[in-house]
């Protein structure tokens, strides 16, 4: 892959003005290997978009595994930069110790690479590059566990010497041990042997007897405590086995080394793949020390565009973000867009209105954005890639930086005017500060507008009121003003953008108690046009807040509206139910009557049949027949409309006159009685009781009831 070229910056000390090494320091602390934090000690700003891209989405990737509360095989630090190195060097030896973390970090990439199933590699597509350039090689646990066991110690079995030797050692210790355990025993009855009774001493077997005694044991005597009362005495007997014992230590000794200077040199040969291993793994850790530092930050994946270009949603900057949060403070975000149209913002208003936090917040994410680090900023937010940063501060706070004089600022200037371009981002803090207003605010001018011919993008803050009258008729600037509540004199940390701001010079003074006076006296010095001009930026700003205070509470009242509507729905939804409900209970109510009329016919009929069988003469099948007729032409049907009728006659009486909504009409076909709701040309819709029916209306009489005297 091309080698990415780093960001170039300027002054040298831009970086430090952003604030850019204060990142470095929390993501520092976040690695746990020395290779991330050098990573992160060192962090380079690509210019590069594939390795920016690639970056971005590690560390994406490794912040979704987080989240999801997912496991990934990197939790152990091994720092072994020292045993690698130590491999490549011929005649080098490793000690056991220093090789099992050597099998340590073979048995961590076999994890990683199990962890990258086919499944995984694609669904973490960025993670899974970091292992592209490499191979697990099975080979080197077999040949560490042929020779070591878990601890570290070479295996009795790692040679036929070593076995002998070890087999050899460990009957001369055992004879050793008895003996000396009857030599004590003997000379703890004789009152000879002090309270620690025995102890090694250069690396022999000794007991300890009280000083007084020490001329009565033969013997070698190795030497006496502190206090001089304890002896430490080598009995003549146990001579010859604690030197077979120290003659067999010393070959075994020996042997072990051999065999680890054997094994170190057969792992060197994998020393090129181990140290990609630990590269492998210091990088893993990397990526997780840039996801968790997202975490923290509330860090997203902005769409990357490979040009100049700044958009940005909701953006925060990180150290405000994460001092707000420590202290339970909300942190509004800011939205700042320069593209071709419009490349450079002027942000004026008030001081401490957050002009200098909004400039330092954009330079501050495009040096995280190009270092890999996902930003705190909403996800919609697009972020282009410069290739050099310029910035000047010149207010007294940055006085250590050498910059707070005017002379420096044009030197400053000069440099932006002649290295700019059009991968270029550059900030200025308080253009033309520190020389006379009008000389000042007129080469302001000049530098502005060198830097929009050479199409650069940046942002500059400035009280100067001929800037923001050049903003707002110049191509390629526009005007920002940070809010400000003059009410309460207090700064909102909102940026406006399209409208310049006033810098509340005389509102400050006049709510503050200043004397009006001298208030007045001072409007007077002030040449009038610019009076006017701020005072109108002053009313414009007020008016603006009116606005959006008005606009929220027209947004309220369409939420209110809203929820009215939907509360209004589902009760007109839950009216049809009751209907449909009422008319499916009046359907199955005279369903059920016709089955019942049904079933009664039925019988009937079948009783007509069997009569109709033990029929013995003429008559009485005659008889049959016109029970018969009665019930399939409905005879009795009569009779009962007949009554229907007449308790319909009873309690109604017609009416002349045309039918209308509201009146009482009698179904001719039916003799129901209901009231007209609605008339459709030549059809009525009539409610009985709760059913509406549609009826043509001259199968319709109009009816009213009939008073009481008459019923009676």
């Amino acid at each position: 892959m091309e080698l990415s070229i780093s960001m170039r910056h300027f002054p040298e000390s831009a970086l430090v003005q952003l604030e850019f090494d204060k990142i470095q320091v929390l993501l520092t602390a976040h690695c746990k290997t020395e290779y991330a934090k050098s990573k992160a000690e060192n962090l380079r700003v690509h210019t590069k978009k594939e390795f920016i891209e690639l970056e971005l989405q590690q560390s994406n990737e490794y912040k979704l595994l987080v989240q999801g509360g997912q496991y990934f095989p990197n939790d152990h630090v091994l720092n072994l930069s020292r045993e690698i190195k130590l491999l490549g060097i011929p005649g080098a030896v490793l000690t056991g110790e220093q090789i099992i973390l050597v099998r340590k970090l073979a048995e961590d990439l076999q994890s990683i690479f199990r962890w990258f199933d086919a499944e995984r590699r694609i669904a973490y597509r960025a993670l899974a590059r970091v292992i592209d350039n490499t191979y697990y090689e099975k080979a080197i646990l077999q040949t560490i566990d042929e020779v070591l066991d878990e601890n570290g110690t070479v295996k009795d079995n790692a040679s036929a010497d070593l076995s002998r030797i070890r087999m050899n050692l460990y009957k001369r210790r055992n004879e050793l041990r008895r003996l000396f355990d009857r030599i004590v025993q003997k000379l703890t009855k004789s009152g000879y042997v002090a309270d620690i009774e025995e102890a090694f001493l250069n690396g022999r077997r000794v007991v300890a007897l009280f000083a007084e005694h020490k001329r009565q044991i033969k013997g070698i005597l190795h030497g006496e405590s502190d206090t001089r009362k304890t002896a430490f005495v080598e009995p003549e007997e146990t001579i010859e086995l604690n030197n077979d014992v120290f003659a067999l230590e010393h070959e075994e000794s020996r042997e072990v080394y051999r065999i680890l200077r054997e094994l170190t040199q057969t792992l060197s040969v994998y020393g090129p793949l181990l140290k990609g291993y630990h590269d492998v793994l210091g990088e893993f850790d990397f990526i997780r020390a840039k996801a968790r530092f997202a975490i923290d930050t509330n860090g997203n994946y902005p769409l990357l565009a490979d040009k100049a270009h700044v958009h940005l949603v909701k953006a925060c900057h990180p150290l405000l973000y994460l001092y707000n949060k420590k202290n339970n403070k909300q942190t509004i975000p800011v939205d700042i867009t320069l593209d071709e149209k419009n490349r450079i913002l002027v942000i004026s208003g008030p001081n401490a209105g957050g002009k200098t936090v909004t400039l330092k917040t954009v330079g501050l994410l495009q040096l995280m954005l190009q270092s890999g680090l996902l930003v705190p900023v909403h996800p919609d937010s697009e972020m282009g890639i410069f290739r050099q940063i310029m910035i000047h501060i010149g207010d007294t706070q940055s006085l250590e930086f050498e910059l707070s004089t005017y002379s420096s600022h044009l030197k400053n200037m000069k440099y932006f005017m002649e290295n700019a371009n059009g991968k270029t981002l550059f900030f200025i803090d308080e253009l033309g500060s520190g020389s006379d207003p009008n000389l000042g605010g007129a080469f302001a001018e000049v530098i502005l507008e060198e830097l929009v011919k050479k199409h650069a993008m940046g942002i500059v803050t400035t009280h100067y009121l001929n800037l923001k009258v050049m903003a707002n008729k110049t191509p390629g600037i526009i005007n920002g003003a940070m809010a400000f509540d003059e009410k309460n004199l207090l700064p909102m940390y909102k940026l406006i953008i399209g409208k310049p701001g006033s810098s509340y010079t005389f509102s400050i003074a006049e709510r503050i108690g200043l004397d009006p006076l001298l208030v007045g006296r001072a409007k007077k010095l002030v040449d009038d046009n610019h009076f006017k001009l701020d005072k109108l930026l002053n009313r414009t700003e007020q008016d603006l807040q009116n606005i959006e205070k008005e606009k929220k509470e027209l947004q309220q009242l369409v939420n209110e509206n809203m929820r009215l509507k939907k509360e209004m729905e589902e009760l007109i939804n839950q009216e049809r139910h009751q209907q449909q409900v009422e008319l499916l209970k009046q359907q199955n109510k005279i369903s059920e009557e016709r089955i019942a009329y049904l079933k009664e016919m039925e019988r009937k009929l079948k009783q007509i049949v069997f009569d109709w069988k033990k029929a013995g003469n003429q008559d009485d099948k005659k008889d049959l027949i016109k029970q018969m007729q009665a019930l399939l032409f409905r005879q009795d049907q009569k009779q009962v409309n007949e009554k229907v009728k007449k308790k319909v006659s009873s309690k109604y009486e017609e009416i002349a006159g045309e039918i209308s909504v509201g009146q009482k009409v009698l179904m001719k076909k039916n003799h129901q009685v209901g009231e007209v709701t609605e008339i459709k040309g030549k059809k009525a819709v009539v409610k009985v009781g709760l059913m509406p029916i549609t009826v043509d209306l001259e199968n319709l009489v109009a009816v009213s009831e009939k008073n009481a005297e008459s019923q009676t």
